[in-house]
């Protein structure tokens, strides 16, 4: 079975839910503080859930942006080698484009 991999979007969007629910529930066993036996267990049980789960949308999303960064370089190694003085003319036309911009300043 294959699996779905999210998008940038809806990843970033999980991991903003998640971060949100870590900063809730550090809040309320903040102001719970004075929570006591199987209270104390599960509102720490559930933080530690909550952060859990921040962690692996992390990491999740670490993956996508190395995956998508490998796939641009190796597309990038493909048109360099297939088209070499199209990628020194480009290459040229940008440097001569910074080296303006930097002389401006």
């Amino acid at each position: 079975m294959m699996e779905k991999i999210p998008t940038q979007s809806s990843a970033r969007d999980q991991l903003m839910r998640d971060l949100k629910n870590v900063i809730s529930d550090a809040e309320s066993w903040l102001r719970g503080s004075n929570l006591t036996g199987e209270d104390l267990k599960a509102a720490k049980a559930k933080f530690e859930r909550t952060l859990v789960g921040a962690k692996d949308s992390i990491i999740r999303m670490e993956e996508a942006v190395v995956e998508k960064t490998r796939a641009t370089a190796k597309a990038t190694d493909v048109y360099v080698t297939e088209n070499p003085w199209k990628a020194i003319g480009i290459s040229a036309a940008v440097g001569v484009l910074v080296g303006a911009l930097i002389s401006r300043r």
